[in-house]
């Protein structure tokens, strides 16, 4: 009876272990694409946004090593690695509660250096050709343009518009106002950064649930290996 019940519980951690190896992926894919996807702006922000990106692959390597602790534990009946398994699963579980919560209290902070940062480029569009790049891709993928509004522009480029402000760039007058996009850039970015944290939020939950459900699945079986070490 304690055999069959160890084998179902051997079982379960390791179907477990696969959810978190699909999940460490997800992770390490998901950190991949918002650090590329930064990169395009680092002469705005620099280094200041990198961790995100960095931190999801870090945890994603991270819980794809605990996997394998938690499989060859299960896999081996050995004490030793299951509750490392536990231990480890724990820490991370603490971390990214702890992270999610940083990300919570600091929205307002980061939405309000989002916003002096654009600023700040937007005067140096004629002076960096980074900027310029930066601003022009920006104002492309998001359909924006200027920080608030694209009457912005006129102070800084002589009362001229940037040609990645037109509506059809194939067909434009970068004097009219008539021309060009009327939403401006601050929003429509801090909307991509919160869909994308809201995402990675509920993803996160997720995770952390069976994570929990995980840890008392190794307890269980590391209480039994010893349990039948004791018999022995």
């Amino acid at each position: 009876m304690v055999e069959g019940g160890m084998k179902c519980v051997k079982f379960l951690l390791f179907a477990f272990n696969l959810v978190f190896v699909i999940a460490a992926i997800a992770l390490i894919a998901v950190g991949a694409y918002v650090q590329v996807k930064l990169v395009d702006y680092y002469d705005f922000f620099g280094n200041s946004y990198s961790g995100p990106g960095i931190l999801l692959i870090v945890v994603g390597v991270l819980i794809f090593i605990i996997a394998f602790f938690g499989c060859m534990g299960a896999l081996k009946e050995n004490y030793c690695l299951t509750m490392t398994f536990a231990v480890l699963l724990g820490i991370i579980f603490i971390m990214m509660i702890a992270g999610g919560i940083a990300a919570y209290v600091l929205q307002d902070d980061i939405e309000a250096e989002v916003s002096k940062t654009l600023l700040d480029a937007e005067q140096n569009y004629n002076t960096s050709g980074g900027v310029q790049k930066s601003w022009d891709l920006l104002q492309r993928d998001f359909n924006c343009c200027g920080v608030n509004s694209s009457s912005e522009w006129l102070k800084h480029l002589n009362n001229t518009y940037p040609q990645s402000c037109c509506k059809d760039e194939a067909n434009c007058d970068n004097t009219k106002a008539a021309d060009m996009k009327t939403g401006g850039c601050e929003n429509a970015f801090i909307s991509w950064m919160e869909d994308n944290v809201a995402i990675i939020g509920g993803v996160g939950i997720g995770l952390a649930f069976i994570m929990v459900v995980g840890v008392l699945f190794a307890c269980c079986l590391a209480r039994a290996i010893r349990k039948e070490y004791e018999v022995v």
